[in-house]
C-alpha cells in the first residue's frame, strides 16, 4: 500500500443568494471593508471605491479642548463611525456619566470598539430624526451636550437641542474630501458587466462619484439600481437621474434591500440588473 497522502478537495460551495451579482461599495476606506465582507458572504463580488476620503481636522485644537473638559458634558453624541474613529478619547479616559447616543448600530458598535458601552440608538430612523425622537432627549433644559462630527455637518441635530434648552458644543473631528484617483477602474466594471448594483450612505459621496467618472461614467451608473440608506440619499439620487431604491439604512438594509431586489428563480447577473 502507497504510503502517499492526498489531500481531500473541499466540499463545493452551494451559491449565495447574490452569487455573481458585483455590488459597488461607496463607504469611506476602513467602513467598507465591513460590508463588503458581508455581501461576499452571501456570495456577491464587492467592489470597493470610497466615494469619499476621510482625514483628520487641520486643526486638532477644539477636538483636544473637548478631550480635556469631557467631565463638563450630561451627554456626547457621535455622528457617526467616523466620528468614533477621529473623536473618541484614548480607552480609559471616557467618563462614565455621560449618555451617549448613536445613529445607528454600526457607530454603537464602534464606540463599544473603543471603550464607550450602552450607546443610544434611535428606533425609528437612523438619523438625527430618529435620535431626537428618543424620549430621553425630549427635555434636555439644563443639560451640556458635545456633538462629534465632521466639517460642515448639519445643523438640524444641535439647533434642536438648543431650542430644547441645551447648550450644545460642535466638536469637528475629521473632514471629508473627494477622492483624487481610481475612477477608472469602477467604470471598466461597470462598462465590462462587474458591476450590478451601486450602494450609497452619502449624498456627498454620490456627488463625487459623479464627478469622478464623468458623462460616460454616469451612464452606466444610471443602469444600474442604486440602494441609498437614507431618503435624502435616495433624493439626491434621483436628483441625478439614477434609479434609487430607498432602504431601511444601515448595512442591513441596504443586504435586505440588495437580497430583494435579486431574489427569485435562477438567471443571469445581467437579468438581475435590468429588471
Amino acid at each position: 500500500m502507497s504510503g502517499d497522502i492526498y489531500p481531500l478537495s473541499p466540499p463545493p460551495r452551494a451559491p449565495g443568494p447574490l452569487e455573481g451579482i458585483g455590488v459597488i461599495v461607496t463607504r469611506p476606506q476602513r467602513q467598507a471593508a465591513t460590508f463588503a465582507s458581508r455581501i461576499a458572504a452571501l456570495g456577491g463580488a464587492p467592489i470597493i471605491w470610497p466615494a469619499i476620503v476621510i482625514l483628520p481636522p487641520p486643526d486638532r485644537g477644539p477636538l483636544e479642548r473637548a478631550h480635556a473638559s469631557l467631565a463638563d458634558y450630561d451627554i456626547a453624541i457621535f455622528v457617526s463611525a467616523n466620528a468614533v474613529e477621529f473623536g473618541a478619547p484614548p480607552a480609559g479616559r471616557w467618563p462614565a456619566h455621560i449618555v451617549t447616543y448613536a445613529p445607528g448600530p454600526g457607530t454603537a458598535e464602534a464606540l463599544a470598539g473603543a471603550g464607550i458601552a450602552n450607546a443610544q440608538v434611535p428606533v425609528t430612523s437612523l438619523d438625527s430624526e430618529g435620535l431626537l425622537e428618543l424620549p430621553s432627549l425630549a427635555d434636555v433644559t439644563g443639560k451640556r451636550i458635545v456633538i462629534f462630527r465632521g466639517e460642515g455637518g448639519r445643523e438640524f441635530l444641535g439647533n434642536t437641542l438648543r431650542a430644547r434648552g441645551a447648550s450644545v458644543d460642535h466638536v469637528p473631528c475629521y473632514r471629508r474630501v473627494a477622492p483624487q484617483s481610481g475612477a477608472e477602474g469602477l467604470v471598466d466594471a461597470m462598462r465590462e458587466g462587474r458591476a450590478h448594483a451601486l450602494t450609497l450612505t452619502s449624498s456627498e459621496g454620490l456627488d463625487n462619484l459623479v464627478a469622478a467618472v464623468g458623462p460616460v461614467g454616469c451612464q452606466l451608473i444610471a443602469r444600474l439600481p442604486v440602494f441609498a440608506a437614507h431618503p435624502r440619499i435616495a433624493e439626491r439620487a434621483r436628483e441625478h437621474r439614477l434609479r434609487a431604491i430607498e432602504t431601511a439604512g444601515g448595512d442591513g438594509g441596504m443586504l435586505a434591500g440588495l437580497l430583494e431586489w435579486f431574489a427569485g428563480p435562477p438567471r443571469t447577473a445581467a437579468t438581475r440588473t435590468a429588471q
